[in-house]
């Protein structure tokens, strides 16, 4: 089974990346009293050992904007600049109007530019990079800024231990530019529905799973995940995916400076780069420290473990995002030297 679409793009580059966190770090003691000893089994698969969660009141376009305004200054780009904003997120402000709109008064952007929202989580990144550079090559935009990130301790139920211990907050932002001499990217992007049910928030929006066996008696606007589902998956689609981006880029895979991968936990990730034969010095993990944040990881890891690699020179990454949807995203492109690749907090 091919991993999904193939696209090729290019004239665009990642200018520089800025992420994030709240302050408030929750570590494992926390969930002692409610958990006891199965902290620790948790911990072992997943090797979460603190993350960053917002205060009450704080949403996600919070913590984008935050790493927007830090990215404009560090890049001295001018806000009347940027053609577009896209959001990527799937803890928006609110079901409507698009988050990305808010985003474009906030900043201080002028009126008449794009503005778009995408509800993606795991994948959202590759998908706004494509986009992005999609945008870029038919002329649509020069500049366009990335928000994209996720609140998901807000959906975490407390009393899950699958979940609650896992995820944390982040919010990102992404400068892309049009460039003459930017090497060409190469976009493997694929959705499967069927597996829709397996990582899903079942109520509170327009279609309830209420009647659903599983879900008859589940509290509103939280989160449900079945995990050995999600790791099936992984296991199916994502090896496929690492092998058939670098195939497809034509670069061969010892000539890659980084694979960064969507940090679902510590096991998976290792097990993900043993299989597809992934050196494991070019592999980093920060899941310990932030948590799975979703759509924020892998902009969250150039930022952090990787921003002196990228900030000294020019590198072939290759970026894969999986999970909910079931969606996915690999994506093989030069990055850097960036001029901004930071990591703040609120």
């Amino acid at each position: 089974m091919k991993s999904g679409t193939v696209a090729h793009t290019h004239g665009s580059r990642i200018a520089g990346v800025v992420s994030c966190v709240p302050p408030r770090v929750v570590d494992n003691d926390y969930f002692t009293e409610r958990f006891g000893d199965k902290v620790a089994d948790v911990v072992k698969m997943t090797g979460v050992k603190s993350r960053h969660w917002v205060e009450n009141g704080v949403t996600t376009s919070d913590l984008c904007a935050r790493a927007a305004d830090t990215l404009f200054e560090r890049l001295d780009w001018e806000r009347s600049s940027v053609d577009a904003v896209i959001f990527v997120s799937q803890t928006p402000d609110y079901r409507l109007p698009a988050t990305a709109c808010l985003l474009q008064d906030r900043l201080g952007l002028r009126p008449g530019i794009i503005g778009i929202d995408v509800s993606l989580g795991c994948s959202g990144y590759i998908h706004a990079l494509w986009l992005a550079s999609m945008m870029i090559g038919t002329g649509a935009a020069k500049r366009i800024l990335l928000a994209v990130g996720d609140t998901s301790s807000i959906m975490n139920d407390p009393n899950d231990r699958s979940t609650a211990l896992l995820f944390g907050d982040a919010g990102t932002a992404t400068a892309v530019e049009a460039s003459d001499d930017a090497a060409d990217a190469t976009f493997i992007l694929g959705t499967d529905g069927s597996g829709g049910e397996s990582l899903i928030v079942p109520k509170g929006a327009f279609r309830s799973c209420a009647a659903h066996p599983k879900f008859a008696d589940f509290p509103s606007d939280i989160l449900y995940m079945d995990g050995g589902e999600v790791f099936n998956f992984t296991l199916k689609a994502v090896p496929t995916l690492i092998t058939e981006t670098i195939m497809a880029s034509g670069i061969a895979p010892e000539d890659y400076d980084l694979f960064l991968l969507h940090q679902a936990n510590t096991f998976m990730i290792k097990h993900l780069a043993k299989k597809a034969k992934l050196p494991a010095e070019k592999v980093p993990i920060n899941i310990d420290r932030f948590g799975n944040t979703s759509s924020a990881t892998l902009p969250l890891l150039m930022t952090d473990l990787a921003a002196n690699t990228l900030k000294e020179g020019r590198c072939r990454i290759g970026l894969f995002g999986f999970g909910v949807g079931w969606s996915w995203g690999g994506a093989s492109l030069d990055v850097g030297p960036l001029q901004c690749a930071e990591t703040v907090t609120l």
